[in-house]
């Protein structure tokens, strides 16, 4: 985690610098590994894992620290916000491309689409199920998500590509003869949702997709971290 310019809590920063570093290792950190990592003695991440453990946002098994329930909660109550921030310029989004336009999150190892919009003047177009769930690491959605985090060993070149391009494309991924083009929606630097299309096909229609995605995902992005003054809740 970087400094930004402005006085900053150097133990608030280390607190989210473990849950960032334990959202990095499903199986678990021990206090020892984390300390190495944050270059800090042992009792100061004792001090912070005692306090993340108060709250639930870290947990244990054995020896090994893990994100905690406090986390999933802290999300499902964005959630309701992030439907009603993101569902205009999905509307939007779906009218410009001509396809179904959808929000996605990351719940675990998995990306669940939150909203679905199709587009108002098409009459043939994919339809998605809201709630659907599959693996991040298919489809463009959920590689979208994963692109807006940190580099891990061993990703996908899929993965790798969507983060220098800004944005991931999936080729029958999911649905055979299906197109998907989605961008991570960038409010830290640990991306937890994406938005994207899916279409027809087995090339993307027009060579703008990609430009009106990732416009999309930046103003939803933005309207999240408070910095639009325009109301989130009205349609274009």
């Amino acid at each position: 985690m970087t400094s930004t310019t402005g006085e900053m809590s150097q133990t608030l920063d280390r607190g989210l610098m473990v849950l960032s570093l334990l959202a990095d290792h499903s199986d678990g950190l021990t206090a020892a590994e984390l300390a190495v990592k944050l270059s800090t003695a042992r009792a100061v991440v004792y001090r912070l894992l005692r306090t993340l453990e108060a709250h639930r946002l870290v947990g244990r098994v054995d020896a090994r620290y893990m994100l905690g329930i406090g986390i999933a909660e802290l999300a499902s109550r964005l959630r309701p916000r992030l439907q009603t921030t993101v569902l205009p310029i999905l509307r939007r989004l779906s009218g410009q491309s001509g396809s179904t336009a959808l929000l996605s999150v990351a719940d675990g190892d998995e990306a669940l689409v939150l909203l679905a919009e199709e587009p108002p003047q098409s009459t043939l177009h994919l339809t998605v199920r809201q709630g659907a769930r599959h693996p991040l690491s298919v489809g463009a959605d959920g590689v979208a998500i994963l692109a807006g985090r940190a580099a891990v060993a061993g990703e996908s070149g899929d993965i790798t590509r969507a983060r220098t391009s800004g944005y991931a494309l999936s080729i029958g991924a999911l649905t055979a003869g299906a197109v998907g083009v989605a961008a991570p929606i960038r409010t830290s630097d640990w991306a937890t949702a994406s938005i994207g299309v899916v279409q027809l096909g087995t090339a993307v229609s027009r060579s703008d997709i990609p430009d009106l995605v990732m416009s999309a995902a930046v103003e939803a992005a933005r309207r999240l971290s408070g910095l639009d003054g325009e109301d989130a809740t009205a349609t274009s």
